[in-house]
């Protein structure tokens, strides 16, 4: 039994789930992040587009994952690449109606960075850390790891006041010196280390076994791969592609990243500001399941989530299958499949 849903997910997901789809478009969301290397890779690179073929692709760019829940929940989205705890409080907040784990994309890369003077866990009681969005996954792994040396956080105070903010914005008010830290997906985490002079203090890896941790899924809307199962396979045939590739080209790959970010945000990271960040974290299309059943207990720990039944919320089949089909072992979702 696993347990989960955030106190303050009202403000940021829907509470109903409406089918807008149409049988030749798939609707996909997700983030300006490195760590949605498969996601920008699949699009800009058209492995999507090829895998689907006469479906339509569509996309939408989100700054943070409990925003693109909101979208999904609201029926504006078929699928997202997410963050497991936004993943997790869209399939509470639904219920467990609304959407299911498919597939993973990436797997480390999120560090709590800070000020070089601070060198300890003790040292930031009382001061000011930022996170990209609340509820999402680098704010409960924030919160949970506070939690574990004896600090409180609340979502309007506490030990450690944390501020939820757009990522560019952290980096602006670390330089201005109005935060101490922020835990951070990449590149945001080496953006702070090499342009502003941040340390690392944690890196996220640390904290799981052999350093692997579901940093990012692949989600679809319930109805979506009920109605359009052959679609979400296809899909999933794209990111194993896209997988692949980059794997096998990670300098070109690299390029293409920084290139489809300074389209998205405007400005391209430096060769030391890549380079850092591709470096932390891997690609892989195992959605890491026990791992996202972790940090639903994690979010339970620091108050944002409550009780709740989380089998069903991974459905492998499709991911299996294109892995059988190419020869490769399947992959586990650790009793977190459909109920029996």
């Amino acid at each position: 039994m696993r347990r989960l849903l955030p106190v303050a997910a009202a403000a940021l997901l829907l509470a109903g789930c409406t089918a807008a789809a149409t049988e030749n478009e798939l609707r996909l969301g997700y983030l300006g992040n490195l760590t949605h290397a498969t996601a920008i890779v699949g699009v800009a690179g058209g492995f999507f587009a090829k895998a689907l073929g006469d479906i339509q692709l569509t996309t939408q760019v989100f700054n943070a994952g409990p925003a693109e829940m909101t979208a999904l929940l609201g029926g504006q989205l078929d699928a997202a690449y997410v963050g497991p705890s936004s993943a997790l409080n869209g399939y509470v907040r639904s219920h467990g109606q609304a959407l299911k784990i498919v597939a993973g994309a990436t797997m480390g890369g999120a560090e709590l960075v800070v000020r070089p003077s601070i060198t300890a866990a003790g040292q930031l009681k009382g001061k000011t850390l930022a996170t990209p969005q609340l509820g999402n996954t680098q704010d409960v792994a924030l919160r949970y790891w506070l939690s574990q040396h004896g600090m409180r956080t609340t979502t309007d105070g506490g030990d450690v006041a944390i501020r939820p903010q757009d990522n560019a914005t952290t980096l602006d008010q670390f330089r201005a010196g109005k935060i101490d830290g922020a835990w951070l997906p990449e590149p945001w985490a080496s953006r702070l280390v090499v342009a502003a002079q941040a340390k690392v203090l944690v890196d996220e890896r640390d904290l799981w076994p052999d350093g692997r941790f579901a940093s990012t899924d692949l989600v679809v809307s319930t109805t979506f791969l009920r109605d359009h199962p052959q679609a979400v396979r296809r899909l999933i045939d794209g990111e194993l592609a896209a997988n692949d590739w980059v794997s096998a080209n990670a300098g070109e790959a690299t390029r293409t990243v920084n290139t489809e970010l300074r389209r998205i945000s405007g400005a391209a990271l430096t060769d030391a500001e890549v380079t850092r960040a591709w470096d932390e974290q891997q690609v892989t299309g195992d959605p890491l399941a026990s791992t996202v059943g972790v940090q639903a207990d994690h979010a339970v720990t620091v108050g944002l989530m409550s009780a709740t039944d989380l089998r069903g919320i991974v459905d492998i089949g499709p991911l299996n299958d294109a892995l059988a089909a190419k020869g490769r072992p399947k992959v586990d979702d650790a009793g977190l499949g459909d109920k029996r």
